[in-house]
């Protein structure tokens, strides 16, 4: 047998009749075998969104003899479309402050190979884990922030991700509020969690809020980055029950796997090409 290869299109595009047959059509057109197909149709937005990861023989240049050959199909259709080959990991680059825990999980994570990502550095405005990062062999920069030196710390940010070439920036509890202008340069490729479930709990010491309260749940909501504090588009969230027992330091407690849970869900999904951006929502097909 040859060598089989496995690709990902996802795309979005306005509904109508005949789109998912048009791609079915060119995929048994180029030989190859659909593996898993997922698509959702909001009849509210008139909108399509849809997955399909596909196989088939390799053969010379044929990433790119696919998207040539695609591209009258996503014009007629009028589609924002992606193809890439599956398992392709994305090259990520995580911030983080004091808290390491969801850090500790992404590397651990990459490490054993159970998320399709390349860490190519981590930043942080405090230097506690530079050991942590270094004993993975990954670079790691110290980039400290004040009110002050704040626009020098986030174009050094900048160049950082520009020489890393990474795709996608992750903030594992990264306690600092990105301004405007970098909100809006990092817009689609910026993941943060968020220690409570939005939109709950916004901004500083959320577990605290969560107390004062008395809820019964706390949790933890990873979400695309924007301008607005704790307000961008949601990929992911998990819940862990709570009581009145529960203070802060014990929701604190309590709240750490959720946020990992989360966040790793949601930069699973992002990586797999399975969530679409759409206004300040997302769709997510897993």
């Amino acid at each position: 047998m040859s060598e089989q290869v496995r690709h990902v299109l996802t795309l979005q595009c306005p509904e109508g009749m005949g789109i998912v047959h048009a791609v079915t059509g060119f995929l048994v057109e180029h030989q190859r075998t659909i593996v898993e197909l997922k698509q959702y149709d909001d009849m509210a937005a008139g909108r399509l969104f849809l997955r399909v990861e596909f196989a088939g023989d390799a053969e010379p240049d044929l990433m790119s003899s696919l998207r040539e050959a695609f591209t009258d199909v996503a014009e007629k259709y009028q589609m924002d479309w992606q193809l890439r080959e599956r398992g392709e990991k994305t090259k990520v680059l995580i911030m983080v402050s004091k808290f390491d825990h969801c850090l500790n999980d992404l590397l651990f994570r990459m490490h054993t190979g159970d998320l399709p990502i390349e860490v190519v550095g981590v930043v942080s405005n405090h230097p506690d884990h530079r050991s942590l990062v270094e004993w993975y062999g990954i670079d790691f920069h110290h980039i400290p922030v004040t009110k002050e030196t704040k626009p020098e710390a986030e174009a050094q940010l900048l160049e950082v991700i520009d020489a890393t070439g990474a795709e996608l920036v992750v903030l594992a509890r990264y306690m600092q509020v990105l301004s405007d202008h970098l909100a809006t340069e990092l817009t689609g490729k910026t993941i943060n969690i968020h220690h409570s479930f939005l939109p709950s709990f916004k901004g500083a010491k959320p577990y605290h809020q969560a107390w004062e309260r008395g809820v019964k749940t706390v949790g933890a909501t990873a979400h695309y980055v924007n301008s607005e504090l704790d307000e961008g588009p949601i990929i992911a969230q998990q819940v862990v029950e709570v009581d009145h027992t529960y203070g802060p330091k014990e929701l604190t407690a309590a709240g750490r796997d959720s946020e990992c849970k989360a966040l790793s869900d949601a930069v699973r999904w992002h990586c797999e090409g399975r969530v679409f951006l759409y206004g300040n929502r997302t769709v997510v097909l897993r």
